[in-house]
């Protein structure tokens, strides 16, 4: 069969996810990948610029990794969670090498959403004698897809959900937006109201059990925080005998330049969740990790909480080798050397785009946030445009890039810049001269008055 005729088969027998089902008739086939590049039905290559789902952090076909798990695949495929077994030792053995040192009780699921979702479960649990429940997230957040996960969620899939995933207790906190400070002040010179204000929250809401939120925002803007932002935010965490839970789907395994965007402010969780970079996103897992106070509470008490694919020996398999790879490319010094070179690269274009509004990130993990004016930084489109379903111009310019072989993730009103860590500068140059040309549709609109 063409690629085509297969593409029609999934579109016309399977739902697309987070989309009318009217823009899923004619999916884009992918036939092959390798590397920091995938490719057509026609062998057209494309360049892999946001890593797939900001996941495929060490790229396409590695074969440390696809050995890994073929090897447990003819060994052990499958035994129930309620066993041992070497490669659920070993996977916990090497995650314990790079976890923030008091995160030590690990449970395994298959996805960032399972990992949330267990995360605000054992939260739940372990403050439910103290008759605290209440999690606070923020609105420039997204935490996954199941009931409590989207709960959690703050951007506007959270908004179609609701009638029929709405959980108790979820708040919505401010956000650490300096280009969009809701509280419209300066950094410096904000005092972090957006930190502050959690306080203030706490003491008035009553009943709250956790702070959850990505150190890195995601999805929702590649949003970096003030310096002050987490330190502060641990010491309002402790006054107030509340947890710091830190989602770190997205964020992990190396994408900021660290094992975890967390580290970048000193600061250490109580509960970390992750997925995605934890097996290169070659296979489903997803991580849930706790401090042993929490852990020790259930030592007498029900853990309500399993899947039938928890602690799959498949997705565990590659967690030490990918661990290892990871170690061996930072060692090589491509990815910092890299990513110096793509934060200069995207500066530069704001320089030659008067549609860039802002330009952020660390790592291999930036945003690019287009808008109608510089001044007024007036959005070229908002939530309640996606919502209503209307035309983006980030979905347009992504098109636009993906028919000249450049893969680009577009959210309302700004692209995810992701690429692999294994690119090298020649490929950022590449995948930067297909971005600017597309920039030049966005420029037309802008409103320079």
């Amino acid at each position: 069969m063409s690629s085509d005729e297969l593409a029609k088969i999934v579109g016309e027998y399977s739902y697309g996810t987070w989309r009318p089902q009217r823009d899923w008739k004619s999916p884009f086939f992918v036939a092959d990948a390798e590397g920091v590049y995938f490719y057509d039905g026609e062998g057209k290559r494309y360049l892999d610029f946001s890593s797939q789902l900001m996941c495929s952090n060490l790229g396409h076909k590695n074969k440390a990794i696809v050995e890994a798990i073929s090897e447990q695949a003819k060994k052990l495929p499958y035994v129930a969670p309620g066993f041992a077994c070497e490669t659920k030792a070993k996977a916990i053995r090497a995650l314990l090498g790079v976890m923030p040192r008091k995160l030590e009780r690990f449970f395994f699921s298959t996805s960032g959403t399972e990992a949330n979702e267990a995360a605000i479960k054992i939260v739940r649990l372990y403050c439910s004698p103290l008759n605290k429940y209440k999690i606070i997230s923020r609105y420039h957040s997204y935490h996954g897809s199941t009931a409590a996960s989207i709960a959690l969620t703050g951007d506007p899939r959270r908004w179609f959900a609701e009638p029929v995933s709405k959980i108790p207790g979820v708040i919505f906190a401010p956000d650490a937006y300096c280009y969009r400070c809701p509280f419209k002040l300066e950094y410096p010179d904000c005092g972090i109201q957006c930190a502050e204000y959690v306080d203030y929250m706490i003491k008035n809401e009553g009943n709250v059990a956790a702070i959850f939120v990505e150190p890195v925002v995601g999805t929702n803007g590649i949003i970096v925080p003030p310096k002050e932002y987490f330190p502060l935010l641990r010491k309002i965490a402790d006054e107030n005998n509340v947890l710091l839970i830190v989602d770190e789907v997205m964020s992990g395994w190396l994408r900021t330049g660290k094992w975890f965007a967390i580290e970048h402010w000193g600061v250490e969780p109580d509960i970390l969740t992750t997925a995605k970079g934890c097996t290169a996103a070659y296979i489903p897992l997803g991580i849930t990790v706790t401090k042993s106070e929490i852990a020790e509470y259930f030592e007498e008490r029900f853990l309500a909480h399993g899947h039938t694919y928890a602690a799959h020996p498949l997705s565990l398999a590659p967690v030490p080798v990918v661990i290892e790879e990871y170690k061996k490319l930072m060692a090589s010094g491509l990815p910092e050397r890299v990513s110096e070179h793509l934060k200069k690269r995207l500066h530069e274009l704001k320089e030659k785009h008067v549609c860039i509004g802002d330009v952020r990130g660390l790592g291999h993990f930036w945003a690019v946030e287009i808008v109608k004016n510089r001044k007024t930084r007036e959005p070229f489109n908002t939530r309640a445009d996606k919502a209503a379903l209307k035309p983006l111009m980030v979905s347009e310019l992504s098109k636009e890039m993906l028919r000249k072989g450049l893969y680009l993730l577009g959210w309302i009103s700004h692209f995810i810049v992701a690429p692999p860590l294994i690119i090298t500068e020649e490929q950022v140059d590449e995948g930067i001269e297909i971005f600017d040309e597309a920039l030049k549709t966005a420029d037309k609109e802008v409103k320079e008055n």
